[in-house]
């Protein structure tokens, strides 16, 4: 143990010898060996003193054996409780473990084998979003080997790897009031009130659909959400006298009575939730004379109307049920009308800006005492 240079036999037999300084120790029963980088003896001592004050402060921890990629992620996913997370975390596993290989470990990938992955991906034809879930899923179980001193260091420390989704994103539909107008004369009661909760509250799809009648306060005027994908999603959310009007109307035809969901499984009163209803959305859409966007896009839709009122951004986060203001611009289109408002208030304020240009130039302005008699 100690300090010493490491020494191999050339082609010709003969010994070299290294002109950095390498040291060694005893951790935990087993003699690791390091290099210094340097070649001058004295800042190599320096160098290994500090090392040895580490391990003898158990500062320095082993890493333990990499376990295989495919065990990694069945180990991981057991920790995540929603159900959908998991799923699309399972669609990330399947897509890695064909690029990477059934053997792969856990310290076999690194910044290169992931860029090979994203240029597979790319040629595949794969959009930006979904490369971007499977990366996501990728630096996740990456940084837990890395707490758990499986790796020293994860490969999303040392460079970004996330691609630019703004290209390949779609632009949502934002509904205007007048093909809401046209929309709702077509839906049937359910689509309905499920439309007008979606422009009028900016609830996820899967929010409203998980919601019971309890948690729908007509007197106070709002509903309590407690059944969201994030911890930010479970939120007290208010709603306007037209949502009150349809929920209302809704609870007339499928009340507590009925069913405990406030959108029941028509064909089943145990069955919590009705599924699908693409189909008659896609059909609502076609009547209405509208081109076919998913009924997320209302989401968009809510969040557009409340930038073009002034709402704050940081309000807006609130409303939709997010942790911050990043992901709002996302959601928050500019409308035409405010596009043309923009547009009329920039002609105002040049014309007002010329009037006053020309107002100070004017002869009437100047003073008359210079003038001769």
């Amino acid at each position: 143990m100690g300090l010493y240079r490491r020494k191999w036999r050339n082609s010709g037999g003969k010994f070299i010898t290294n002109s950095h300084w390498w040291m060694s120790a005893m951790v935990d029963g087993r003699q690791i060996c390091k290099p210094t980088g340097v070649i001058n003896k004295r800042t190599a001592q320096q160098i290994y003193d500090a090392w040895r004050a580490e391990i003898s402060q158990g500062q320095f921890n082993l890493l333990k054996k990499a376990p295989k990629f495919a065990e990694w992620c069945e180990r991981y996913l057991k920790t995540v409780d929603h159900p959908n997370t998991r799923k699309r975390y399972e669609a990330s596993k399947e897509n890695l473990i064909s690029f990477l290989g059934d053997g792969a470990r856990l310290d076999h990938i690194s910044t290169t084998r992931i860029e090979q992955f994203k240029q597979k991906r790319r040629t595949d034809k794969v959009k930006a979003a979904t490369i971007n879930r499977d990366l996501r899923f990728l630096a996740q179980i990456l940084k837990q080997a890395e707490r758990e001193r499986y790796l020293a260091r994860s490969p999303f420390n040392l460079t970004r790897f996330f691609l630019n989704e703004s290209k390949d994103r779609r632009k949502p539909h934002i509904l205007t009031l007048e093909e809401q107008e046209k929309l709702l004369a077509v839906t049937s009661p359910r689509l309905r009130v499920l439309t007008v909760v979606g422009v009028e509250t900016g609830m996820r799809t899967g929010e409203m659909l998980k919601l019971q009648w309890k948690d729908i306060d007509l007197l106070n005027d709002e509903i309590q959400v407690g059944r969201s994908k994030t911890l930010a999603g479970m939120r007290a959310v208010s709603i306007s006298a037209h949502c009150k009007t349809e929920l209302l109307r809704w609870r007339s035809l499928v009340g507590p009575e009925f069913s405990e969901w406030a959108f029941p499984n028509f064909a089943n009163r145990r069955h919590p939730l009705q599924r699908g209803g693409r189909k008659a959305w896609a059909k609502a859409l076609k009547t209405a004379g509208l081109p076919y966007f998913p009924i997320y896009h209302l989401r968009h839709t809510f969040a557009s109307r409340l930038t073009a009122a002034g709402v704050s951004p940081l309000t807006i986060a609130r409303m939709l049920g997010h942790s911050s203001t990043q992901i709002v611009p996302r959601y928050a289109q500019v409308m035409d009308q405010n596009r043309l408002d923009a547009m009329k208030k920039l002609e105002e304020w040049k014309k007002a800006a010329v009037a006053s240009h020309e107002a100070a130039e004017s002869p009437s302005n100047e003073s008359t005492d210079g003038m001769p008699e």
